[in-house]
């Protein structure tokens, strides 16, 4: 067979070092996929809360009373 096979040649190691090989182009091809259809932007960081957020938020969690929020969201809309 010369040489070339199961007895010979690069045998296992061969075998999961053309694995390894083909693995990872394929990775690397899944990767520059991604990166070109992101157009390479980067997320957007979050926006802050306003405070009416945090007050809707605190309401709605029953932190504070529907009269402490009436109140609060006059004086924030003032």
């Amino acid at each position: 067979m010369g040489g070339y096979g199961w007895n010979g040649g690069w045998g296992w190691g061969g075998m999961f070092g053309m694995s390894l090989f083909w693995i990872l182009v394929v990775v690397a091809i899944v990767a520059l996929v991604r990166a070109i259809w992101s157009g390479g932007a980067v997320a957007e960081p979050p926006q802050q809360k306003t405070a009416l957020d945090i007050l809707n938020e605190r309401y709605a969690r029953g932190e504070i009373e529907r009269e402490e929020f009436e109140q609060k969201k006059r004086d924030l809309s003032a």
